[in-house]
């Protein structure tokens, strides 16, 4: 039970990690293009912001996932690559279909993986919709400045 708390924990705090230095490098990535975003036309340069920063979010949530399956896979949770990641992705989105479990000595780590998808699904959603509003706020002032 300790491996598996100690296991958990430490894949937790390496998520958080890489979603904070994803956030970090989105950050770097707006201000070095805001000039650009800000100028018209205006409504274009949004969509593909919002498209960016989707796929930047779709990024870091799969790098967790592979982060997890390879994990679960060298532990000897799962068999075959393959069946980690496959329940690596269910956890992480709390799908839970159970049709791949973990032996029983495993269970606390899978709740750990759910807990990390929750939690990484909350940080990249509330990274998207803060990115997306301070453009657009940026945007709006700029078109009603003379």
């Amino acid at each position: 039970m300790l491996l598996q708390i100690l296991l958990g924990s430490g894949l937790l705090v390496l998520n958080v990690l890489v979603m904070a230095l994803a956030a970090l490098v989105l950050e770097i990535a707006f201000r070095a293009t805001h000039p650009w975003l800000v100028r018209p036309p205006q409504r274009p340069k949004l969509v593909l912001m919002l498209v960016a920063v989707g796929l930047w979010v779709l990024a870091v949530l799969t790098l967790g996932i592979w982060t997890w399956a390879w994990v679960l896979f060298e532990t000897g949770v799962f068999k075959s690559l393959e069946e980690s990641l496959y329940f690596a992705i269910e956890a992480f989105s709390t799908l839970g279909l159970g049709d791949v479990v973990p032996h029983k000595d495993w269970r606390i780590l899978a709740a750990m993986a759910a807990v990390n998808g929750l939690l990484s699904f909350g940080l990249m959603t509330a990274l998207l919709v803060e990115a997306l509003r301070q453009v657009r706020l940026a945007q709006l002032e700029r078109r009603h400045k003379p």
